[in-house]
């Protein structure tokens, strides 16, 4: 895969953990200005710092057992778990939120997609969906951590989100019986 022979495996890993790392610590310094306080910020990108430190490549070559992509849709799973979480409990998000859940569930379609072609189909030969596995898992990690430290709706998913949502919405003038 382009971006593995480019890069190598472990540096890829080892920017995405740090940018969490990054933007984790530039959420500690906006919180101690007193600037979004009261909202999932810090605690989503610490959650995010977190899940990302623990499926790092460097631990799970350390690892006894041989980490699959089933094992990284799981963590993905819980951190999205954590994160519904932190809404329930804080109930005020800030735009970075909706970035990190949705990045989380293309990334989990992806890990279990390639989890399938792997060991379920047993595709040893890479092809062109691996490729756009590896291109689009480091993109969504990349706009995760600039959705955190940017805090802004800078693609326009909350408008999106909010125009599926008003169409949706029943209109009990329009109904027909």
């Amino acid at each position: 895969m382009f971006l593995t022979e480019f890069f190598g495996l472990f540096s890829l890993s080892a920017f995405v953990m740090w940018a969490f790392l990054m933007a984790f610590f530039f959420n500690i310094f906006v919180y101690s200005l007193g600037v979004k306080r009261k909202t999932t910020l810090l605690l989503s990108s610490f959650v995010m710092m977190v899940s990302y430190t623990a499926t790092d490549y460097f631990y799970t070559w350390l690892s006894y057992y041989q980490t699959t992509y089933l094992d990284w849709a799981l963590h993905d799973i819980v951190t999205i778990s954590f994160l519904t979480t932190l809404f329930f409990v804080i109930k005020k998000t800030t735009p970075s939120f909706l970035y990190l859940l949705i990045g989380l569930f293309i990334n989990t379609t992806f890990f279990i997609l390639m989890y399938l072609d792997v060991y379920f189909y047993e595709n040893l030969e890479p092809w062109w969906f691996w490729s756009l596995y590896q291109f689009t898992i480091n993109i969504i990690d990349i706009l995760m951590v600039v959705s955190l430290i940017v805090d802004r709706d800078f693609l326009g998913l909350h408008k999106l989100k909010n125009k599926t949502l008003s169409y949706f919405k029943s209109n009990d003038t329009n109904k027909v019986t």
